[in-house]
C-alpha cells in the first residue's frame, strides 16, 4: 500500500465523506475516488459501501482500518519524536495550569516531553479562575491546561486530557451533607459564588450554573478570584459550589464534604494555545500530550 493510498483510506474511513476527505488531503474528489478504487483493486474487494447519499466502511474495510490505524498513529508519533530530537528543541517552555492541571497524567506528560527534548526546560505556572485565559493571551505562558469550554477565536483547543464527573462541595454541617447524590434541580434555594471579572461568562456559567435545569435561579453570593478563596468561603458556610471530582482527591480538607452532583455535564480539561501560531517547543509539547493521552486509552477520569 502506497503512502497516498494509506492516507486516503484512513481519512475517508474517518470522514465517510469524499468532499471532506478531499479538503483534508488537499486533493480533488476525483483523485480521492481514483485512489480508493486503485486500492480496492489491489486488495481484491470493496473497502467502502457507497451510494449517492452515504459512504460507510464495508466489513473488510472496517477490519483493515482497525488493523492499520493504530500502527499509522504509532508511526507518525515515532517520526515526530525523531524530528524533535533532530531539531534539538531547547530553551524554556512555560505551561500554565488551572487546579490540578492534567491530574494523574501531568507527570507522564512532563516525562515524555523531557525525554524527547532534554534541552528544553519546562516552567509550570498556576492560573486562577478570575482570569483563566489571561496568562495565555498575555504571553506569560506558551500553553495552558485548563477546563473547557473555551470558545475564543484567538485560542485553539487541543487534546482533551481529563474528563471528570462533578461533585457538590459544602461545609460539613450542611443539610445535604451525607447524601449519596444531589440533583442540581434541588439547589434553587442555595447560594453559589460569582467570579471576579476576567473569566468568560459562558465559562463560569458552565462550571457554576446560574439556573437549575428547570430554569429556577440559583442565587450567587460573593465573587471569588481563586480556588483557595472558594474553598475557604465554602468551609465558612458562605455558600456551596460545584467542583470537579479531582478536587476531593487533591484538595481535601476536614471542614468540607463532597456529594456527587447529578444532571450536570462532566468537565473536561484540555491543552490550549494561541491560534496565531506555535513554535518547535510548543509543537513538541502538544505531540507529547497527544501521545500520553493516546497511550492511556483516552482522557483520564481525573
Amino acid at each position: 500500500m502506497e503512502r497516498q493510498e494509506l492516507e486516503t483510506f484512513l481519512t475517508l474511513a474517518e470522514e465517510l465523506h469524499f468532499g471532506r476527505t478531499a479538503e483534508r488531503l488537499r486533493l480533488s474528489q476525483a483523485r480521492v475516488s481514483q485512489t480508493v478504487k486503485k486500492l480496492e483493486r489491489g486488495i481484491g474487494a470493496p473497502l467502502f459501501e457507497r451510494t449517492s447519499r452515504m459512504v460507510r466502511l464495508s466489513p473488510l474495510g472496517r477490519q483493515l482500518y482497525e488493523d492499520i490505524a493504530p500502527l499509522h498513529k504509532e508511526l507518525e508519533a515515532a517520526v515526530a519524536r525523531a524530528k524533535d530530537t533532530a531539531r534539538g528543541v531547547d530553551g524554556e517552555l512555560s505551561v500554565g495550569f488551572l487546579g490540578s492541571g492534567a491530574g494523574s497524567l501531568t507527570a507522564a506528560i512532563l516525562a515524555a516531553f523531557r525525554e524527547r527534548c532534554p534541552g528544553c526546560a519546562v516552567r509550570m505556572r498556576e492560573t486562577q479562575f478570575q482570569d483563566p485565559l489571561g496568562a495565555l493571551r498575555g504571553g506569560d505562558v506558551d500553553l495552558l491546561l485548563t477546563c473547557l469550554p473555551v470558545d475564543e477565536p484567538d485560542l485553539t483547543v487541543g487534546p482533551v486530557v481529563i474528563d471528570e464527573p462533578r461533585l457538590l462541595a459544602m461545609p460539613l454541617g450542611h443539610p445535604l451533607a451525607g447524601r449519596t447524590s444531589v440533583s442540581l434541580e434541588e439547589l434553587a434555594g442555595e447560594t453559589f459564588f460569582g467570579v471576579a471579572n476576567g473569566a468568560p461568562a459562558y465559562w463560569w456559567d458552565f462550571h457554576v450554573p446560574p439556573r437549575t435545569p428547570g430554569g429556577r435561579t440559583i442565587h450567587r453570593g460573593q465573587a471569588v478570584a481563586s480556588f483557595q478563596e472558594l474553598m475557604t468561603l465554602i468551609a465558612a458556610g458562605q455558600g456551596i459550589s460545584p467542583v470537579v471530582a479531582s478536587v476531593e482527591r487533591y484538595y481535601a480538607r476536614p471542614d468540607i464534604t463532597f456529594v456527587p452532583l447529578r444532571d450536570v455535564a462532566s468537565a473536561e480539561v484540555a491543552l490550549i494555545w494561541r491560534t496565531a501560531g506555535t513554535n518547535a517547543r510548543t509543537e513538541a509539547f502538544i505531540r507529547a500530550v497527544r501521545d500520553v493521552v493516546r497511550s492511556n486509552g483516552g482522557p483520564a477520569a481525573f
